[in-house]
């Protein structure tokens, strides 16, 4: 098992390419503490996955409750070695204009704000131990932006951005940052990225894919393993896409 005796914490676990790194996590041997603001979501989720995981409430974007639940999560795994901001929303596709300020608002605390604060929230712990990784959830909509979608394209370059300067910077402290930057998936935020589901729109989203289809939770969960197992003690600062082509 690639994760043996590791622990983590993943931020938005409780569906879609969040969960599905949880998963992937605990089969290959990790301890996984699952945040989600779903308190009751986080909880089928780690019921689901046994023993090997804990859920707990938490809003992404709330300074004091990053840094009351990611200490309990530490408390409760005996260990950080990991942790994925996975923690994401987006705004309808629609004009730019026609997105509100407090929906604005939103979507950067929700996609950038969050690793703020979760980073300040284990960066001591890390840095007591001798290391760490933090992998962050960019998206390719921050590489190749699809109209109607300008806002979250921005909140996601930020994050794409962000895990490269991160990276520069906690490397003396041996905390390796990365980031995954996934095409558009089977996710609860697929609707809003089309801005009406529909046959046709899913057909045109699969179209600007050369792979021929779109990314799967599991897509995403074997690049997660990769970037935060020992395997890749060499790798900081990438921007992985997870693309099938798209951004080519």
């Amino acid at each position: 098992m690639r994760l043996r005796n590791k622990t983590a914490i993943v931020t938005g676990g409780a569906q879609g390419f969040g969960y599905g790194i949880a998963e992937t996590f605990v089969r290959e041997g990790a301890l996984v503490a699952i945040l989600d603001l779903d308190g009751e979501g986080a909880t089928r989720a780690a019921e689901a996955l046994g023993p090997a995981a804990m859920a707990f409430r938490c809003n992404v974007a709330d300074s004091a409750e990053v840094a009351r639940v990611v200490a309990e999560a530490i408390t409760g795994l005996g260990d950080l070695d990991i942790i994925v901001n996975n923690a994401g929303t987006t705004h309808r596709n629609m004009p730019m204009l026609d997105v509100e300020e407090a929906e604005f608002d939103r979507v950067f605390a929700v996609n950038v704000k969050s690793i703020y604060l979760t980073t300040r929230a284990v960066l001591p712990h890390f840095r007591r131990r001798g290391g760490g990784v933090i992998l962050n959830i960019g998206s390719t909509a921050g590489l190749r932006p699809r109209p109607g979608l300008t806002w979250y394209n921005a909140s996601k370059g930020a994050v794409n951005l962000l895990s490269k300067s991160m990276a520069v910077e906690l490397a003396p402290d041996k905390v390796r940052v990365n980031a995954i930057a996934p095409v558009a998936g089977e996710t609860p935020l697929l609707a809003s990225f089309m801005g009406e589901d529909t046959p046709e729109k899913r057909a045109a989203f699969r179209a600007s894919i050369p792979w021929g289809r779109l990314s799967t939770a599991q897509d995403i969960a074997n690049s997660a393993l990769f970037l935060c197992s020992d395997e890749s003690e060499m790798v900081t600062g990438t921007v992985l896409a997870v693309d099938g082509g798209r951004c080519i």
